[in-house]
């Protein structure tokens, strides 16, 4: 493929667990993708790692106290380095990439998604946390700028795959499937002795400690019921949750006829993120392939969403809708901080994010605006129940 027909990626969290599977799906299709933009939070020895291995155009560190070492360390480049908040949304804004990636976990990533939008480039989403958020408005922006948003998530890629070719058919019901993550099965009386190094321990996937932990307390399928229903266009009694421990269906969607269309692959997050990337096209990989003669069953059954309670908090938030999904985020954001740092408890994490939905004032039809003052609300009464 000629230069100018390479895609140019834009990698917005490049060194969490997307962004660097993400990398390496680039490292392997050279012919159709460069990088032109890198933006890490913290970890300044992987940035300068990639910068130097992918040679972008832009490099941003969050964090203005590493600006100098990542300056020094690409010197002898023609890189362009920046530094701070303000210099991430700065570069969603440059008009030199096609695709962002949009890969920075939880809410600190929805402005820079929102921003590529506004200057009207596809956008590959990982961070589910934007549409969970504030989806009403990225949506909108997405339509009235005509350009796409492609999931990156494994079961929102899934639904995504399923529906192309079936635009006109009517969707009856979406079914997210969830591996259960490494707890399923147990009761109160296990989990209340967990400890951080137990909850990261995924059977299936390898995720960032975030994503993991989420997946640990089923809070991560239920961000994922409230994101698939702006991606999709669905009501909440349109979303089911279904525990599938194999992690081979990916995600399943039912249409008014009964027919249900499924897709399978084995839990690797390079399938969708090289799909997202490349759309509407697939290319050949040497990814692992499912042996269907080796493979045991796949089995089924109910979440069980009276000792996994933040599922059905995510579940109350997205009927509820208004600014409780955004108050649900930011208290889970809270909760699992804390929780890695050994501040709470495993079960302790429900709490604190049901306190907080308690705690903080409804709003029905809230603006940018509002969305940040309910995050910033919410995440300040959820401090203040662990004494941060």
């Amino acid at each position: 493929m000629a230069e100018e027909n390479k895609r140019k990626i834009a990698i917005f969290g490049s060194t969490g667990s997307i962004g660097t599977q993400a990398l390496k799906v680039i490292k392997a299709l050279p012919d159709l993708f460069e990088v032109e933009i890198l933006t890490a939070q913290n970890n300044e020895s992987l940035l300068i790692e990639q910068a130097l291995q992918f040679r972008p155009n832009v490099v941003v560190i969050g964090d203005e106290r590493k600006y100098v070492a990542v300056k020094e360390a690409l010197s002898s480049t023609d890189i362009k380095v920046f530094a701070g908040e303000k210099s991430i949304e700065q570069a969603a804004e440059f008009d030199t990439y096609d695709v962002m990636l949009s890969a920075i976990v939880g809410f600190a990533g929805l402005k820079p998604t929102l921003i590529a939008l506004e200057q009207g480039k596809a956008i590959a989403l990982a961070n589910k946390e934007s549409l969970v958020v504030a989806g009403d408005l990225v949506m909108k922006l997405a339509v009235e700028k005509q350009v796409p948003i492609i999931p990156v998530d494994s079961s929102h890629s899934a639904i995504f795959q399923c529906l192309v070719g079936e635009g006109r058919n009517r969707i009856e019901k979406v079914i997210l499937t969830a591996s259960g993550g490494p707890f399923v099965g147990r009761k109160p009386n296990f989990l209340v002795n967990i400890k951080r190094h137990h909850a990261l321990q995924h059977p299936n996937w390898n995720m960032g400690a975030k994503v993991t932990i989420d997946s640990a307390t089923l809070m991560n399928k239920g961000l994922e019921m409230i994101a698939a229903k702006w991606l999709f266009n669905l009501e909440p009694d349109q979303i089911e949750v279904i525990v599938h421990k194999q992690s081979i269906i990916q995600s399943m969607i039912e249409f008014e006829d009964g027919s249900v269309k499924a897709q399978l692959a084995l839990p690797d997050m390079r399938i969708p993120i090289q799909y997202a990337l490349s759309f509407p096209a697939r290319h050949k990989t040497d990814n692992p392939r499912i042996n269907f003669r080796k493979l045991a069953g796949l089995e089924f059954e109910e979440p069980d969403i009276k000792t996994f309670r933040n599922l059905a908090l995510a579940q109350m938030a997205l009927v509820k809708g208004g600014n409780m999904p955004a108050v649900l985020n930011a208290a889970n954001e809270i909760a699992v901080w804390a929780f890695l740092n050994n501040r709470i408890g495993f079960l302790d994490m429900t709490a604190v994010v049901e306190k907080t939905l308690e705690n903080v004032h409804f709003i029905e039809k809230p603006n940018l605006a509002e969305y940040f003052e309910s995050d910033g609300e919410a995440r300040n009464f959820a401090a203040s129940l662990i004494n941060l």
